[in-house]
C-alpha cells in the first residue's frame, strides 16, 4: 500500500517542488492580506510538504508484489 505523497505523480521533482512552492506562495498573499491565521496555516502546509516531497520521499520506481501462482505451480 502507498501513501499519496508517494503516488506516481508526484515522481518528478519539479511537481513537488511547485506544490511546496504554491503554498509558501499562498502563506505569503495571506500574511499580505492582514490574514495572519491562514498565513500560518499554509506555512505548516508547506513545512509538511518540505518533510514529505523534499525529505523523506523516495524517488525510486515501486517494486510490484510477486506473484502467489506463480510460487504454487
Amino acid at each position: 500500500m502507498t501513501k499519496d505523497s508517494n503516488h506516481p505523480f508526484f515522481r518528478p521533482l519539479w511537481r513537488r517542488i511547485a506544490v511546496v512552492a504554491f503554498c509558501v506562495a499562498w502563506a505569503i498573499f495571506e500574511f499580505a492580506t492582514g490574514t495572519p491565521f491562514w498565513g500560518i496555516i499554509a506555512l505548516g502546509f508547506a513545512g509538511y510538504g518540505v518533510w514529505q516531497f523534499i525529505i523523506v520521499y523516495d524517488a525510486s520506481e515501486p517494486v510490484p508484489p510477486a506473484d502467489v501462482n506463480a510460487e504454487k505451480e
